[in-house]
């Protein structure tokens, strides 16, 4: 039996368990207040999206890596230390990321001016996925 893609996989899954987990919070935010107000429904459905991002890490990452894990320059189970430490990082920074957003949307629809403030916080927890993804690149 061949393990040599676990790395790989962990690193996808973890991902999108992490952007689903986050937009399915920011999504949730968004309808409740898409329901108490009129206007600007599309901007509270775009800040719940972001969690999505970080899925395209996972999926970069478990590319390059299960290249390298076929080339030997990366062995199975560097590859599983990889995929596992860097798919928590990612998967936990969507999570997050989820979570400010929803309080975006919330502060949003009280303050409208708010609104493109709220991308600071959640640009910065977007960094530490992104973080974490090149830092996984360096170290493979």
């Amino acid at each position: 039996m061949d393990f040599s893609m676990i790395g790989p996989a962990l690193a996808l899954g973890l991902a999108a368990i992490g952007s689903s987990i986050g937009c399915g919070i920011a999504g949730l935010a968004s309808h409740a207040v898409m329901s108490r107000v009129e206007e600007g429904h599309g901007k509270f459905i775009g800040m719940s999206a972001t969690p999505s991002s970080q899925v395209i890490y996972g999926f970069i990452l478990m590319l390059l890596m299960s290249r390298a894990i076929q080339d030997g320059s990366l062995s199975p189970l560097s590859g599983i230390g990889i995929g596992l430490s860097c798919g928590l990082a990612i998967m936990t920074s969507a999570i997050y990321q989820g979570k400010v957003a929803a309080a975006g949307i919330q502060a949003s629809a009280k303050q409208p001016a708010v609104f493109g403030k709220c991308f600071a916080a959640i640009g910065v927890i977007e960094s530490f996925a992104l973080f974490a993804f090149v830092f996984s690149l360096l170290i493979m």
